[in-house]
């Protein structure tokens, strides 16, 4: 439903918007609203990352192994972020959107700081569930949202920035985690006021979830959007519009004709992701275990290269996606995960390997600015080939086939390498090297299959805009 007051009245001065829409929102306050969704994606990730560092301590508490603990960081979260994500991406193109959002943000936090309670594998294996069922509600309408606040020229950046988020959180997540490890070293159990007795390492959840709660009260704030591109709209026994629902079968049937571009598109992007997510989960041990740190000090450094180069990485992709579609490429955004990935090979290939660690600390740099070139060009890519009232499907489908191949699989797949084929928890470093690679080169090929598949769905969706747009 359309609400009153919930447009914005200013307008992006040099952006006209189409015929018979709105203004587009202050280009002021469409960057805050960027920057509140930032915050939000930014606390989802510390969320979510934040079991990466905590590999020894949860491991030698919980006694399990590589392959278990992998479990906790990929599939337990991503059964249901993917699955919840589908009927939420539903939902993201009919319903209030903010709402939405804001009610994920305060149920991950909740169950982000339940894991801090949690006292056997399972336990801790549901709640990260739970995580994944409320950071499923963020980026679906987050992408919906961000292109209805920008003209088509600017999404790419401005969903590069959004993407940004990933790689502050993901860094903050060890750098805090890092922080707090080094502060309970030593110590095998800590009491909490109200909670009691918990595992040193369980503060950790305490410190990174709670304050999440407030994200979600900033996040309500906001104002919701007018929906812009091809919507079906009707009014309501009150004089109000309300949006109509497309049919399922009409997403499917849509989907289908345009197939190849998404498998080229997803599947290259959730490949990019599974060498992303699968690395970023072993890292901080691989400096451990390979070269002798202490967690502590793996996940300040390894923390700070994330922020700083995942940050680059994410807003080049974003900005070179733009330029490259302003310069006439059509398929320009997928292009841009193609060099990204294309270019981070050489670097992932040779880090594992050195004797060195601040040798491989200085490739992993390079390595990580270019793996995240698809995190601001993803997305933009599905925004453009879609209708505005199939995105936030849309954008739910491509997130549970990222989710389900780079964070399901990615960390699992290096740890059942060094569990089954070297039987050596030393060998980490060769199963990094191995399995990272690997999966690049097989993005490489995906990607560039789709590329004139990308342009041709480019001219289908402006085919089928003129045939099926309603006044």
């Amino acid at each position: 439903m359309i609400e009153a007051g919930t447009q914005t009245p200013a307008i992006h001065d040099d952006t006209p918007p189409a015929a018979g829409e709105p203004p587009y929102p202050s280009r002021l306050y469409a960057w805050y609203v960027v920057g509140v969704l930032v915050l939000a994606y930014t606390f989802s990730f510390i969320d979510r990352q934040i079991l990466s560092l905590l590999v020894v301590p949860i491991r030698r508490d919980l006694e399990i192994s590589d392959t278990e603990m992998s479990l906790l960081i990929g599939f337990a979260f991503a059964l249901f972020y993917t699955i919840c994500g589908l009927p939420i991406g539903r939902a993201v193109d009919v319903k209030h959107r903010i709402r939405i959002i804001s009610i994920g943000i305060a149920f991950w936090s909740v169950m982000t700081a339940l894991c801090g309670v949690a006292k056997t594998y399972w336990q801790l294996f549901l709640f990260r569930m739970g995580v994944g069922v409320g950071e499923a509600a963020l980026s679906p309408a987050a992408y919906s949202i961000l292109s209805d606040y920008f003209p088509p020229n600017q999404r790419g950046a401005a969903l590069g920035v959004y993407g940004m988020g990933v790689y502050i959180g993901a860094g903050l997540a060890l750098v805090i985690g890092g922080v707090v490890v080094k502060a309970v070293s030593g110590v095998e159990h800590t009491v909490l006021p109200i909670v009691g007795e918990v595992y040193a390492w369980q503060v950790v959840f305490f410190v990174v979830g709670l304050p999440g709660l407030l994200v979600a009260l900033w996040a309500l704030t906001l104002k919701e959007p007018v929906r812009r591109g091809h919507t079906r709209k009707t009014v309501d026994a009150n004089g109000r519009e309300v949006l109509e629902s497309v049919p399922v079968k009409d997403v499917v049937d849509y989907m289908r004709a345009n197939s190849l571009t998404l498998f080229s598109h997803h599947v290259g992007y959730a490949l990019c992701a599974m060498m992303a997510y699968g690395v970023s989960a072993w890292i901080p041990t691989f400096l451990i275990r390979t070269h002798g740190w202490e967690a502590g000090d793996a996940g300040i450094y390894y923390g700070i290269i994330v922020v700083i180069f995942g940050t680059a990485g994410v807003v080049t992709g974003g900005w070179m996606a733009d330029k490259l579609t302003e310069m006439g490429y059509r398929d320009g955004k997928l292009r841009v995960l193609l060099y990204g990935a294309l270019a981070c090979i050489p670097f992932t290939a040779v880090y594992p390997f050195l004797d060195n660690a601040w040798v491989a600390m200085a490739l992993i740099a390079p390595s990580t600015f270019f793996a995240t070139f698809c995190t601001g060009a993803g997305p933009a890519g599905v925004q453009e080939i879609m209708p505005n009232q199939m995105r936030g499907q849309a954008s739910a489908f491509m997130i549970f086939v990222v989710t389900i191949i780079g964070l399901g699989l990615g960390p699992t797949a290096i740890a059942v390498v060094t569990d089954a084929v070297f039987a050596d928890d030393n060998m980490l470093y060769a199963s990094l090297g191995i399995v990272a690679t690997a999966i690049l080169v097989i993005a490489v090929v995906v990607i560039w299959v789709g590329l004139d598949a990308y342009k041709a769905s480019r001219d289908y969706l402006d085919e089928w805009v003129a045939v099926h747009e309603k006044p």
